[in-house]
């Protein structure tokens, strides 16, 4: 009963976001710093370098040579400061990837740079688990990452194999670098998937158990398998077909971890209640930094030019890295934030109503009286909360959100074509100028 539901929320929104989601490209300058929103508690670093590519990942991720990353480290040190300048200060540094931690050295001085130009209270940053060496670990611990998120997938050596990620270890090897971190960082987390091809309910169970022995680790996210129609085939031909267990595993994984490891968000589980959990249900903006991020600011979706060497000449250059955006209407960004506050599980009644001036419910009455009518949420007179149903029903929909964002990116890669060409034109055009 609830996957159907849910299914048929998920179809909904597949379409609104279609409409929705879409970007302007244009060859006028964009520019996400001079937004003139200024309360920003995010900033969001990618790194899009890695030593492999996995087949199923749908993020803006080319295979690192050093003597692109470090000119690219250095322009996105020049495109923080471009934030700095501008007056933003962030509380919130989150390093995303690829995989961060490719040059570490690199890392740690762009952390430094971000932490003398903003008041951070957290770091987060991600990586595999070949790179736990103890070398790596002592930086970031010195640098002040508080949140190391370390991708895992899965400890069953077979999956590991099909999904392309037996380069970064073995089953035991994981197991054993994870425990290498101790006490480290406040906040250890692995990300963890589901709904995996060939990820049969023995093998998912003998993850929660060995995410569950693992003394280091006090988060642990497990996200259902998202595709894009560019690596759906990658995924097949390497994985086998997709499943349909999605439902009755996230049951399962709710049942193992939510005795000793609550919630804290619809598919991250913290056994320290001070754990630092995702970004995403926590700022009403953020801004995104690096080549292929997206920043929200003030209800527009920016996105950064997806071509590394375009990024990097830009904003060496003095300009925007911004190439695309998309201007959300007032009951769109309502929506959005719907989704997104009640992926962290509650949504507060005044903080909302405050924002847009006492017409959130009024606005999105249709989506709130669908959701309740369907026992996905609940309300009373301070907040909206999800229901026991309702988070399954939110693992949908949040699949179909960042589904959403993977044809963005598709979307964008196919522009580089385009980007290259609109450089050759404003060049003519300021020649001519002279």
């Amino acid at each position: 009963m609830i996957a159907w539901r849910a299914e048929i929320v998920g179809a909904v929104m597949r379409r609104a976001l279609a409409r929705s989601m879409t970007l302007d490209h244009d060859v006028t300058p964009i520019d996400p710093a001079a937004d003139e929103v200024r309360r920003a508690g995010q900033l969001y670093v990618h790194i899009p370098f890695c030593p492999s590519l996995c087949p199923f990942c749908t993020f803006h991720r080319v295979k690192f040579r050093e003597s692109r990353a470090a000119p690219y480290f250095a322009a996105v040190r020049d495109e923080i400061d471009r934030y700095a300048d501008a007056g933003f200060a962030f509380q919130d540094l989150y390093v995303g990837g690829g995989t961060p931690t490719v040059l570490p050295d690199a890392l740690a001085g762009l952390i430094a740079h971000a932490r003398s130009r903003f008041p951070l209270r957290h770091i987060a940053v991600e990586t595999n688990p070949s790179h736990l060496t103890e070398t790596v670990l002592e930086l970031l611990r010195t640098a002040g990452v508080n949140r190391l998120s370390v991708g895992v997938q899965s400890f069953d050596d077979g999956l590991l194999e099909r999904m392309g990620r037996s380069v970064y270890g073995t089953r035991s090897q994981i197991i054993a670098a994870l425990e290498g971190v101790g006490r480290r960082f406040p906040t250890l987390n692995i990300d963890m998937m589901f709904n995996l091809p060939g990820q049969t309910d023995a093998i998912l169970q003998r993850d929660l158990e060995t995410v569950l022995s693992l003394t280091s680790v006090n988060q642990a996210s497990f996200y259902p398998l998202m595709t894009s129609r560019g690596s759906l085939p990658q995924v097949r031909e390497r994985m086998g077909p997709t499943t349909h267990r999605e439902q009755a595993q996230y049951r399962r994984i709710r049942r193992a971890l939510e005795p000793t490891m609550p919630r804290s968000s619809i598919w991250c589980f913290s056994s320290n209640p001070d754990s630092i959990d995702e970004y995403m249900a926590y700022h009403d903006d953020y801004a995104g930094v690096g080549s292929g991020a997206f920043s929200y600011l003030g209800g527009t979706l920016y996105s950064n030019t997806f071509s590394i060497s375009r990024y990097v000449r830009r904003v060496s250059q003095g300009q925007s890295a911004a190439t695309a955006l998309h201007r959300l209407t007032i009951t769109e960004r309502m929506r959005f934030d719907l989704l997104i506050k009640l992926f962290g599980l509650e949504l507060s009644k005044s903080s909302i109503e405050e924002k847009y001036g006492g017409r959130f419910r009024r606005s999105i009455m249709k989506e709130i009286t669908a959701l309740r009518a369907i026992g996905a949420i609940t309300e009373d007179a301070r907040s909206y909360r999800l229901t026991e149903s309702g988070l399954y029903v939110w693992v949908v929909m949040m699949r179909e959100f960042l589904n959403s964002l993977n044809t963005l990116r598709e979307d964008m890669r196919s522009h580089l074509t385009k980007e290259r060409d609109q450089d050759v034109r404003l060049l003519e055009i300021l020649e001519r100028a002279r």
